[in-house]
């Protein structure tokens, strides 16, 4: 390189603004002097200083896991005097906690007897490339376990849809060929073909559903939903089977509960678990069904049964598209071995968790979260100060709501094409446009029929009241409000 100015420059300016930084050792009447470079400190933080008091200098960062192999590649630098060139990469713990790659280059001079004279190294924080060889690593192997787990998944249901078939041709041809057939074993052959058929479509419906969740061909529209209504709807399907049994479905879900969720999927978690529940519970026992608040935005939807539970063996094999477990019911009915899966699918497509607990002849109860929906109540009221009290009384004594605020109606209309809310509060008494024309328009729109309203007036009379009740309003307050009154209101609107 010689003595060039603008050469040293240039390697001065790459030493100190790149990640690497360079150690010369050499041996000076039997003492090892170390030079270090000047982006020493940039990448690890220590000055050469601070590492020459360290009692193996430089060495003495060297993470404890990566030791033993460091003081081993040190050795047989001495060791075996054939070694000019070497490298080896190891973690050190840096200045302010980190640890960080080192990928450590060395070039060694060795005197005629072939012992060390000097030997210069260029370290170079490799950390970046490290993590990311460890995050490719990991990928890998998950695309491996998914791989294989697909590959099984394909082999069961390739089984899962053929064997039925041995049932359908085998009692449909016994039903075409054989002509002396009695009524009653007809009608039991049929059953059978009829079994087989609702099992078949059973899997294949999962199947499809779960297969499009998992390419994205589902989209989810989530929209408000109320959890009591929507549980309702979901099991309905299922009562001639619960009556058959004997079951009784106990519901107990408080009314002011909803959520945010496409109401076709949550509608098909619902109805899996439930099904599950029946299936599995003797005649003459329970299923309960209910739901809290789990925690902050989150509500939980729990089903219980008390039938046959899981065995410890068997829960491992649970919610997994590569281990096949299906149990017949206690009345022999019969599962795809999909429902769970799908149902755990929708759950976490919502940003929600599933979890059970389950002990074999006790019952299972599996729980799931999905996200609560927040009560959207828009106050239309011409006075900021009025505006705040309102919020500060909803704040106080109603959680989950979520408060917009206009001025006149004008701006209400203009939000509300965008912007559907749960509760409407509105003064009478605006200008430009008070309330009963704001209603008015509001009604225009066949979607917004349905949004309670609140009205407050400081010039209530029996005149206007009556158009109010025209319009279908029948929560009225006098100005100035009373607090309890106004919350009383908003309770019997929306719950």
């Amino acid at each position: 390189m010689g003595n060039n100015p603008k050469i040293l420059d240039i390697f001065k300016e790459f030493t100190t603004t790149s990640k690497y930084f360079f150690i010369t050792y050499f041996e000076q009447k039997n003492h090892q002097n170390n030079i270090y470079s000047e982006n020493l400190r940039n990448v690890i933080g220590y000055s050469p200083e601070e590492i020459e008091k360290l009692p193996e200098k430089f060495y003495s960062l060297v993470h404890e896991e990566d030791y033993n192999s460091v003081k081993k590649y040190l050795t047989d630098l001495e060791i075996n005097k054939s070694i000019n060139n070497s490298e080896i990469s190891y973690r050190i713990l840096s200045k302010n906690g980190i640890d960080i790659w080192l990928k450590e280059l060395t070039k060694i001079i060795r005197d005629a007897q072939g012992l060390i004279s000097s030997k210069q190294s260029l370290l170079i924080d490799i950390t970046s490339i490290r993590n990311n060889e460890l995050l490719l690593d990991k990928n890998i192997s998950a695309l491996k376990e998914l791989n294989a787990a697909k590959d099984k998944f394909i082999s069961i249901i390739t089984h899962d849809l053929r064997a039925p078939f041995t049932t359908l041709l085998g009692f449909s041809e016994i039903l075409l060929n054989e002509k002396d057939l009695t009524d009653d074993e007809k009608n039991e052959y049929i059953k059978y073909i009829y079994d087989a058929s609702k099992t078949q479509l059973n899997l294949i419906n999962c199947l499809l559903d779960w297969s499009r969740l998992q390419t994205g061909r589902i989209k989810i529209e989530p929209t408000r939903l109320n959890v009591k209504s929507i549980i309702g709807t979901a099991i309905a399907p299922l009562t001639g089977d619960a009556v058959r049994k004997n079951i009784d479905v106990k519901i107990d879900i408080p009314a002011d509960l909803n959520i945010t969720a496409d109401e076709r999927l949550i509608n098909q978690a619902i109805l899996n678990l439930t099904s599950n529940a029946i299936k599995f519970t003797p005649e003459g026992k329970e299923v309960h069904i209910f739901s809290q608040r789990f925690k902050e935005g989150l509500i939980e939807i729990v089903v219980k049964d008390e039938g046959l539970g899981i065995s410890e063996e068997n829960q491992s094999k649970l919610f997994k598209i590569d281990q096949k477990f299906v149990l017949a019911g206690t009345d022999g009915e019969k599962g795809s071995g999909l429902g769970l899966t799908l149902m755990k699918e929708i759950v976490e497509k919502h940003g929600g968790h599933v979890w059970f607990y389950s002990k074999e002849g006790e019952g299972s109860e599996f729980h799931f979260t999905v996200p609560e929906a927040k009560n959207l109540v828009l106050i239309v009221e011409d006075e900021p100060p009025v505006q705040e009290l309102y919020k500060k009384v909803i704040s106080q004594h109603l959680k989950n709501m979520e408060v917009k605020t206009v001025l006149n109606g004008y701006e209400a209309i203009s939000l509300l094409k965008d912007f559907i809310p749960t509760l409407i509060i509105t003064d009478h008494d605006m200008p430009l446009m008070n309330g009963i024309q704001l209603i008015e328009a509001l009604y225009k729109r066949e979607s917004n029929r349905t949004i309670p309203v609140i009205v407050v007036s400081a010039k209530l009379n029996d005149e206007i009241s009556r158009t109010y009740s025209k319009l279908g309003v029948k929560k009225i307050l006098q100005k100035p409000i009373d607090p309890d009154k106004l919350i009383e209101f908003i309770q019997e609107c929306l719950y």
